[in-house]
């Protein structure tokens, strides 16, 4: 699909390019998990998606620029996928999704915890979390993808889960 050279309605655009189920989860799972390694988003993903649909979306991804691929240092096999400017700036869109799934759908706790908080964090959470995004995935994506650069947000929407879970595991 060569977006370029396309032209319509923005909210069809947008559909067409991220209409389909696995897109945005996969920017989910990159962006609130650190999901940075095939075999991290494969095994990791809590809808069980299928390694031939997960390759074709990574593709499909990379053609439109929303996630870039580079060579890991640290493993010759493996490549590190990172977030764009335009994936991140995306970050919004799933907090108001996230924030509407909460009022309108049978969510758990554990899954919804992080959509509470950057409901209650609004704007001003989304631009800090989108900034750390930034240096995890575009200025550093190598030291990013191990975890060397701090996430402020990320660390406080993942210790926020991880709470939420081990209450749910005591219940």
């Amino acid at each position: 699909m060569d977006i370029e050279k396309r032209s319509g309605c923005p909210i069809n655009l947008s559909l067409e390019v991220l209409g389909d189920r696995w897109s945005l989860i996969i920017i989910r799972d990159m962006m609130f998990g650190n999901r940075r390694h095939f075999r991290d988003l494969l095994n990791h993903s809590q809808e069980g998606i299928a390694s031939n649909i997960l390759a074709a979306r990574l593709k499909h991804l990379l053609a439109i620029g929303l996630i870039t691929k580079q060579d890991d240092p640290s493993h010759s096999q493996k490549a590190i996928y990172s977030l764009t400017e335009p994936s991140i700036q995306l970050l919004p869109v799933l907090a108001v999704m996230g924030g509407w799934g909460r009022k309108h759908l049978p969510v758990t706790p554990e899954l919804s915890i992080r959509a509470e908080l950057l409901e209650d964090g609004g704007p001003t959470m989304w631009e800090e979390f989108m900034n750390e995004l930034r240096d995890i995935h575009i200025n550093d994506p190598i030291g990013g993808a191990n975890g060397e650069i701090a996430s402020a947000v990320l660390t406080r929407l993942t210790a926020a889960y991880m709470q939420v879970c081990a209450r749910m595991e005591e219940s």
